[in-house]
């Protein structure tokens, strides 16, 4: 905190009053520096779901990643999830809430598979490479797998409806 309040000119209290500790600090400066992921329409749900992938792997690969990393390791990941709730469940939702309503109005999709925790699998299997198995990066044939193999087969409708084919 010391180094932060030099480089910005003030002093620590100034920094304690807005952020009460380290963690708060680092994760005000993160989401600074993130931006918000846009769902691409590629005409197909496996392009679409393979799109966002991709990027939260470049994301998560890259310096900006490497923060989220150091803030895992400093908090733990349940103390540093509890402080990104405003970095809702909703939000990170809505881009694969996006891609899985275009699927189903092109047949693709299952109409009940629009649902957060449906829509965000490929995400949070993506994630369990770096958190888990402490990946730096997921090779692209990892990607391909978790959205052939998971979650293609997860949001697809039943065989025989429209939505398999």
């Amino acid at each position: 905190m010391a180094k932060v309040a030099a480089r910005a000119g003030t002093n620590k209290n100034v920094l304690y009053r807005r952020w009460p500790n380290r963690l708060a600090l680092g994760i005000a400066a993160y989401r600074r520096l993130a931006t918000a992921v846009q769902s691409p329409d590629t005409g197909t749900l496996r392009g679409d779901a393979l799109g966002p992938l991709r990027g939260a792997n470049r994301h998560w690969s890259s310096p900006l990643g490497a923060i989220l990393h150091e803030l895992f390791a400093a908090a733990g990941t349940a103390e540093l999830l509890a402080q990104l709730q405003d970095q809702s469940a909703d939000a990170v939702a809505a881009p694969w809430l996006t891609v899985l309503g275009r699927a189903v109005a092109r047949g693709e999709a299952a109409p009940e598979a629009p649902h957060p925790r449906v829509a965000t699998v490929a995400l949070v299997l993506l994630r369990n490479e770096f958190v888990v198995r402490g990946a730096l990066t997921a090779p692209d044939e990892v990607l391909i797998d978790i959205v052939d193999e998971v979650y293609l087969p997860l949001v697809r409708a039943p065989s025989g409806g429209p939505a398999a084919q």
